[in-house]
């Protein structure tokens, strides 16, 4: 791993763990709302997962860390269910994607900090 791409995998981490987690937590506020405000609230969220994925795509753009890619295919399925009008089975995928996200930042951190960067 490269310093610069171990610096930019755990900013990017950071970032993505934050927005999985606000869709997560979304989602369990949605379970709540009648079926109008439901439908207005997937809309929402779909947005939110459209935004984690595109800074996913952005970390496996930049970092060339396969890893990513088996975040993506999470979100894919999270996605999925969300559209199939089943979100909260949803919440299964993006609590994987987050433990995936999780590795990727450790392994980053650990490098950063043999190199003494960190």
């Amino acid at each position: 791993m490269e310093p610069h791409k171990a610096i930019i995998a755990f900013s990017q981490s950071e970032k993505i763990k934050s927005g999985l987690i606000w869709v997560s937590q979304s989602l369990e506020l949605m379970s709540g709302l009648s079926a109008q405000e439901k439908q207005g609230a997937e809309k929402i969220i779909v947005s939110m997962v459209n935004m984690v994925a595109s800074e996913i795509q952005l970390a496996r753009k930049v970092t060339s860390d396969t890893a990513w890619g088996d975040v993506n295919k999470s979100i894919d399925q999270a996605l999925v269910m969300i559209n199939s009008k089943v979100a909260s089975e949803s919440v299964v995928h993006l609590t994987q994607a987050l433990s995936l996200v999780t590795g990727i930042a450790q392994r980053s951190m650990s490098f950063l900090k043999e190199e003494g960067l960190l």
